[in-house]
């Protein structure tokens, strides 16, 4: 399993860096790992999607760029979650200054293997045993929730019954049994007298993976799929729309960056904002600060986005008083 790279973007190659330059940067050079269970670490960097535009780009404004005096070292999970404590382990080995944890589950296995203060972005922090409070993190975690309470999730499914002329079996798609999540969205199709059982993938988190249980909810002719807020599935974001597409299964998604690839709905914050507050906190925190002193963020904005031009090839029509009410169309 391909676990890390040093990344140079300066140059913008994707040269790896030579474990070697450790030694030769400066004294003030400060070491950061930036963990994500899913995500291909070619894919991390100020060239990639929108969140880690944002990220570094807002890193910059804090002092620190990439090449200059900031080294990152980059890591995935590959899709592989029972893989991730022993990743977290060999992170932690290499002592660096900080860790940028993305997914809850990542931030989670380093919570048990190190005081090296985390920066993490997560659903519900306190749900997933990160912090105790938001206001008063406590530990050597903090970090920016994507989360504004379990109810957005009985809204999601709302917006995608609203959007449909029907909605009788419906899918959550997940990677774990149990959820919060989950529950709150059986909730919801309980009150709407809507079928809603879970879908979950098994390991590895590939494109197989998609494929099979896509191919299994269209023999079971489901017809609306709620996508869980995990983020191997943004990772996975262009293979998901298009078997959505293909399998004609109406599908509404936590994050706007699936709408940009084809998928039908989504309510979400905006990711780019999720990576300026991140890198904020990351600047702070490689300048001193602690992280059981910077309370734990919770964007409560939420867009609304349609894409047309998927509900078309879809054979929808989707309501004009929804469209309406949307914070941006796609056509």
């Amino acid at each position: 399993m391909q676990r890390r790279e040093f990344i140079t973007v300066l140059c913008g190659t994707g040269v790896t860096w030579p474990s070697v330059l450790l030694a030769q940067q400066p004294a003030t050079t400060k070491r950061i790992a930036m963990v994500h269970p899913a995500e291909k670490v070619g894919n991390m960097t100020i060239t990639g999607r929108r969140f880690f535009r944002a990220f570094f780009e807002e890193l910059g404004k804090s002092g620190y760029v990439e090449g200059q005096n900031l080294l990152v070292e980059r890591y995935s999970g590959e899709g592989r979650p029972e893989h991730l404590a022993e990743l977290a382990r060999e992170v932690v080995s290499t002592r660096p200054d900080l860790i940028v944890a993305l997914s809850g589950a990542v931030a989670s296995h380093f919570k048990e293997a190190t005081t090296i203060p985390i920066i993490a972005t997560s659903s519900d922090p306190i749900v997933a045993g990160l912090v105790p409070s938001l206001a008063h993190p406590a530990g050597n975690i903090t970090g920016v929730s994507v989360d504004a309470g379990i109810a957005i999730w009985g809204k999601r499914l709302e917006l995608l019954r609203e959007a449909l002329t029907k909605l009788s079996n419906a899918r959550f798609l997940t990677l774990q049994r149990d959820m919060l999540e989950a529950s709150a969205v059986r909730e919801a199709a309980n009150r709407a007298q809507i079928s809603l059982v879970d879908t979950l993938l098994g390991s590895p988190i590939n494109e197989a993976a998609y494929q099979r249980v896509f191919t299994s909810m269209k023999q079971d002719q489901v017809d609306g799929l709620v996508v869980s807020a995990e983020a191997e599935h943004i990772a996975n974001r262009v293979v998901i729309a298009e078997l959505a597409a293909k399998n004609r299964i109406p599908a509404i998604y936590p994050f706007r960056e699936f709408t940009e690839v084809g998928g039908l709905l989504a309510y979400s914050v905006d990711l780019g904002e999720t990576a300026r507050l991140m890198a904020d906190i990351v600047g702070k925190v490689l300048k001193g600060a602690n992280p059981r002193d910077i309370p734990f963020s919770q964007q409560t904005k939420f867009e609304l986005i349609v894409n047309l031009k998927a509900s078309r090839a879809l054979g929808l029509e989707i309501s004009p008083t929804l469209v309406a009410r949307s914070d941006e169309v796609i056509e």
